[in-house]
């Protein structure tokens, strides 16, 4: 519901003697609506704001609010709202600046937040400043309110997922405890022939450590069933991607059952660098209601291991340190798939979220071969991603709303 229509005067009102001019949400991004403002008497403008998240966005509105106070010499108040709404974080951080620019008041981010703004001759007198979140911080909190909020609102009474033993599932985990309590959480093991013992065990600690019910589903039973009906059909053709994706897909059947019988939310583990390049299985590993980890890149998974760690000990060191795997056929690992993610997660970047082209790319310092790969398979796998649930944005461009790429393009991947 729209509660506000598009004028073309400013709004100044009079409020104990002191002239206010209200800016809404984007007239704080241009310098006309201020300068109308002050030009209609204005001695103070209040700034209200439904700005979502994006890592570094606090940085920026201070920036253009700044501009704004030097450009009318008036002190502003700017007042964000705070909450998450399907793929959007709003992360509040409302904040007030002095005539010259000073930071005054800064409330608290990714939590509602009340403070009591005294003035003197229309000027703030400064209080407490809440201190600025690391990039660490500021997502493990827009991941943590966005997942709540989702799962809240729209009335679920819990989640679901799959427990790997590998760093996104339990990054997931210890981000849904937080959110939600572990009461409301429950974590399912599907090993399989190829899933080795350390990710057993280290599934059973993780969830042991954090207090969440946790269940094993042994799946080699229902995935010789498959094979052994799809057997006349397969012939003599090599184990391949196929077998790989049944045991995902035996996992996303077994998780969904548990969520239709149960009524809690399969919130998918997978990453945004699996995502972009397609390693990701569709109504396997895809499978869900809520893909947290979605528009969160291989390398910043890592980072916000550690960070949860720096708090209290959450995610099993060696959890973080053993190379990644998907564990669907034997001495996999995901290198043999993909370029270096230090790599992969740069072209992604650059691709993806700066619109730069190929040669650009390469400008940048990466191998033309990583690049070609790389865009051609993040062109190729936009049908999966059209695919997949809704999840929390932390970049300033994820994929959904934020890129509208065609699925159908006569074009020569090969190139």
């Amino acid at each position: 519901k729209r509660y506000f229509a598009a004028g073309s005067d400013a709004l100044v009102f009079a409020h104990e003697g002191v002239n206010i001019g209200v800016l809404i949400c984007a007239d704080g991004w241009e310098a006309a609506p201020a300068m109308l403002a002050k030009a209609a008497g204005a001695e103070l403008l209040i700034a209200i704001n439904a700005s979502p998240f994006h890592m570094e966005k606090q940085s920026t509105r201070l920036d253009i609010l700044r501009e704004r106070v030097a450009e009318t010499q008036l002190p502003i108040i700017y007042a964000n709202m705070v909450g998450g709404q399907d793929e959007l974080v709003f992360d509040g951080g409302s904040f007030v600046l002095n005539s010259d620019g000073t930071l005054t008041h800064q409330l608290a981010a990714f939590e509602p937040a009340l403070a009591m703004v005294e003035f003197k001759h229309a000027q703030p007198i400064p209080a407490e400043i809440t201190p600025h979140l690391s990039l660490e911080a500021s997502v493990y909190n827009a991941l943590k309110l966005g997942l709540h909020d989702y799962v809240r609102k729209n009335h679920f009474p819990g989640v679901l997922l799959g427990l790997s033993g590998g760093v996104d599932s339990a990054l997931t985990l210890a981000i849904a405890v937080d959110a939600l309590g572990a009461e409301n959480v429950h974590a399912v093991m599907m090993p399989s022939e190829f899933t080795a013992d350390i990710s057993v065990d280290d599934a059973r600690e993780m969830a042991n450590m954090l207090g969440v019910k946790y269940s094993e589903i042994a799946i080699k039973p229902m995935y010789e069933t498959y094979i052994t009906a799809l057997a006349p059909q397969f012939g003599n053709l090599p184990f391949d991607a196929t077998e790989e994706n049944l045991q995902a897909r035996i996992r996303g059947m077994l998780l969904m059952a548990l969520s239709n019988k149960f009524g809690s939310i399969v919130v998918t583990t997978g990453n945004k660098s699996e995502m972009a390049v397609g390693y990701c299985t569709l109504y396997g590993d895809m499978a869900g209601g809520f893909a947290l980890l979605k528009d969160v890149p291989k390398t910043l998974v890592y980072k916000l291991c550690r960070y949860r760690n720096s708090l209290s000990k959450t995610i099993l060191q060696r959890i973080i340190t053993r190379p990644p795997s998907a564990e669907l056929r034997p001495n996999q690992l995901d290198q043999d798939s993909l370029p270096p993610y230090e790599i992969l997660d740069g072209i992604i970047e650059a691709y993806v979220e700066d619109d730069k082209s190929r040669v650009d790319i390469i400008e940048m310092g990466f191998q033309p071969t990583d690049v070609s790969r790389v865009v051609k398979l993040i062109d190729r796998n936009e049908y999966k991603r059209r695919q997949s649930p809704v999840g929390v944005r932390i970049s300033h461009k994820g994929f959904g709303k934020d890129r509208r790429y065609p699925i159908t393009v006569k074009l020569d991947f090969g190139k």
